[in-house]
């Protein structure tokens, strides 16, 4: 059995790593695709994998409109 919707609280980066890479095998064709995410991932259910991708896909969309700042890595001061 998955585990019970608090689960969705405790989504380390180990956790987070999993799910990008079942996003990667587990394509938008594969049949039962949130299911085979979730037993992917593990300790987590179909709604809480579809949860997490919705607020993925927010994450994404903010990004790439200029709404969320890249951090500057690797840039250093020259300022002195």
């Amino acid at each position: 059995m998955l585990s019970s919707p608090n689960s969705s609280l405790q989504w380390t980066t180990k956790k987070n790593k999993l799910f990008e890479n079942a996003l990667a095998i587990y394509d938008k064709e594969t049949s039962d695709r949130w299911y085979n995410i979730a037993m992917f991932v593990g300790g987590t259910t179909e709604v809480e994998i579809k949860k997490h991708y919705e607020i993925l896909q927010e994450d994404i969309k903010n990004i790439e409109s200029g709404k969320v700042p890249l951090p500057a890595y690797g840039r250093r001061n020259t300022a002195m």
